[in-house]
């Protein structure tokens, strides 16, 4: 089965690259499942009804979320109905839930949300939280287990690969709305430390760079904003899994407005 993961949404630049291309890339690529992080596509922060209906209208199955999940308080209740998850070392009495369970490609897949430690929210110790979790599932007989690794510090993402290779299908890093260079396929685990941000590139992670520039230079900040008008990317991996679930082959899509689409293939290693 073939998978797409799509790095943060940010704001209406990210959703109009995933209207502009997702169906497309879809075909292209014959995605069996499309996940994206959610969490910063209603202006930056947090998650609208009109705008969860929105990018599932594009072709998104499943949508994962981290520190900004609760910034629009109308997302409690979508999490009743809508395919959507947020950390689950977030306390347990916090709304949602940080699995789903979904069929595509005739394999039953687990999406998981996690959220790391360093500058983030208050949570549960990411690492022996996810540990029974895995083997849960394992035990269950789900083989095809993909994490969104919401957080700041390449260092806790890439421990969870040495931790979970060998269980899970796929971690992929988001937060940090910088796409890294190191999209590998480790025994059978894909892996990238930030799949990067979709929506503006032309200023700072997503947002006016007038904002950041002034409190660098002066100290002072300010509220961030997305741009009304700008140069946009979508960033995205396309893995295949097995029937095992184990991955076979990936690649990252960049694509820059309307340009032809870049695509890297990921380091196989053996």
């Amino acid at each position: 089965m073939r998978i797409g993961f799509v790095g943060d949404i940010v704001g209406k630049p990210g959703r109009l690259m995933l209207k502009k291309h997702l169906a497309r890339l879809r075909q292209e690529h014959f995605l069996d499942l499309v996940i994206a992080n959610y969490e910063n596509a209603s202006h930056g922060f947090g998650l609208t009804r009109k705008n969860a209906d929105e990018l599932l209208g594009y072709g998104i199955d499943v949508m994962t979320g981290g520190n900004h999940s609760f910034d629009k308080k109308e997302i409690f209740e979508l999490f009743e109905t809508y395919p959507l998850v947020r950390p689950m070392n977030y306390p347990e009495a916090s709304p949602g839930k940080g699995i789903i369970r979904v069929k595509a490609g005739g394999q039953n897949v687990a999406v998981l949300n996690l959220m790391g430690h360093y500058t983030m929210p208050m949570v549960d110790n990411p690492f022996t939280t996810i540990t029974p979790v895995v083997a849960s599932l394992r035990a269950e007989g789900i083989k095809h287990i993909v994490i969104d690794m919401h957080a700041e510090a390449s260092s806790e993402k890439n421990v969870l690969l040495h931790m979970l290779k060998d269980d899970v299908s796929a971690i992929f890093g988001t937060h940090t709305h910088v796409g890294t260079d190191d999209l590998q396929v480790v025994e059978g685990c894909a892996y990238v430390t930030d799949v990067g941000l979709t929506g503006c590139y032309d200023g700072v992670i997503g947002m006016d760079k007038e904002v950041p520039l002034r409190r660098f230079l002066t100290g002072i900040g300010g509220h961030h904003d997305i741009p009304d008008r700008c140069r946009a990317i979508l960033q995205m991996v396309v893995f295949e899994l097995d029937d095992e679930g184990r991955c076979i082959g990936a690649e990252k899509i960049k694509i820059y407005d309307d340009a032809p689409k870049i695509v890297t293939p990921a380091w196989i290693a053996e």
